[in-house]
């Protein structure tokens, strides 16, 4: 019998009462984190950043300014002093089809000294195949151009698109890690050959798996960069306070989860023969131990995507939160959990479901959150989140 840890039973709780019990059972909004250390604040939102489509990921570069990818634009672009300008970028080498395009990006924590940043992207291969992988670029200093260093890690299958994962986080002791979909072929998760459904840890100069990764001495090279497995469609990481890692996994018609990341753990996807998708997100009946989710969404899913954990006292209880984007279900969770990683509260601020779909979630260098909306057509946005 399946086992359900009491985190996922107070979620799968949640889930039933449904987004109306969860935001009635808020403390009152509207006072200051002044007044009530504890208090829930009330969020202003603005439209920071405008006439975007599909905008994946967005970064702070300092200055003021912000980095931000569109996913089937394939444009690089900068964002500063209330102007938008695209950088000199190659999209025509971006593989765009479904939901694989250019996505992730991560700013190297030296970026002031060096200019690195790094995307997640399609990509196509000799013969005319596709890819998704990762690339290493340096942007000049007037932010006008970015030259492509080297690929630091490429492979992950594809098939029409469909689950191209790709979140991208730099760790606080400088590893990359990397979270991939399984591109909708049953096998890929838990084929620890395959990149696909996976996370993966590797050094960001070199390329090369991180040294203290759990199958480092695979004579396979893929499987020496996997740090876990098992996964589905991975479309968020972040890293708590403490220094613990965990990813966002999009579920089928139910379960996506929030998992706390184990070296060499089994997230338990296994949707084979063919692509099950009525299998269990986590199937304790594999052979094995299977890593229980933290939080998942029960029936029906949110479709989860980027999420980061909040930081500053301004944000009162909803500090050291999971914020998690939701692109169904149009909005942003706030999942607290204890010390021990047990979800202890679920919550969705009525003042974040206005913007249709939600993609990404990043932490400003000031603490308020921004966040890129994913409906396509023009009218995206990044959306700059302020609590008072």
């Amino acid at each position: 019998m399946r086992s359900i840890s009491a985190a996922l039973t107070a979620s799968l709780v949640l889930a039933a009462l449904g987004p109306a019990t969860a935001e009635a059972a808020l403390p009152a909004g509207g006072r200051s984190p002044q007044a009530t250390a504890r208090a829930v604040p009330t969020l202003h939102v603005r439209r920071q950043v405008t006439g975007l489509d599909h905008p994946w990921d967005v970064q702070p570069i300092g200055h003021g300014r912000l980095l931000f990818t569109q996913r089937d634009r394939a444009t690089l672009s900068v964002w500063e002093d209330g102007h938008t300008r695209t950088v000199d970028f190659p999209s025509k080498q971006v593989w765009v089809s479904g939901e694989t395009g250019l996505m992730s990006l991560a700013i190297d924590p030296k970026f002031a000294r060096n200019g690195r940043i790094y995307t997640c992207q399609g990509g196509n291969t000799p013969g005319g195949g596709h890819e998704v992988h990762v690339i290493a670029w340096r942007l000049n200093d007037a932010a006008t151009k970015a030259r492509r260093i080297k690929e630091l890690v490429g492979g992950f299958p594809t098939s029409s698109g469909r689950h191209g994962g790709c979140r991208l986080l730099i760790t606080r002791d400088g590893s990359m890690l990397v979270g991939t979909g399984d591109a909708a072929v049953g096998t890929n998760p838990e084929n620890l050959e395959s990149l696909g459904g996976k996370t993966l840890r590797l050094n960001r100069t070199t390329g090369s798996p991180w040294p203290t990764n759990p199958f480092i001495d695979a004579r396979n090279r893929k499987k020496r960069y996997i740090q876990t497995y098992g996964h589905r469609n991975v479309q968020g990481l972040a890293q708590r306070a403490d220094g613990s890692l965990w990813s966002i996994e999009q579920g089928t018609y139910r379960d996506d989860e929030v998992n706390r990341l184990v070296d060499g753990g089994d997230y338990g996807y296994n949707p084979v023969p063919g692509y099950n998708e009525d299998v269990p997100m986590t199937d304790q009946s594999l052979p094995g131990d299977q890593v229980e989710a933290r939080w998942s969404s029960g029936d029906p899913t949110l479709a989860t995507s980027g999420g980061t954990f909040v930081r500053g006292a301004q944000w009162g209880s909803l500090r050291g939160a999971l914020a998690v984007a939701a692109l169904k279900a149009s909005r942003i969770v706030f999942l607290s959990f204890d010390s021990a990683g047990h979800l202890t509260k679920s919550r969705a601020p009525k003042a974040l479901q206005r913007y249709g779909r939600l993609r990404s979630v990043t932490v400003a260098p000031d603490d308020d959150l921004l966040v890129t909306t994913d409906n396509g057509n023009g009218g995206d946005a990044i959306l700059r989140v302020s609590p008072r």
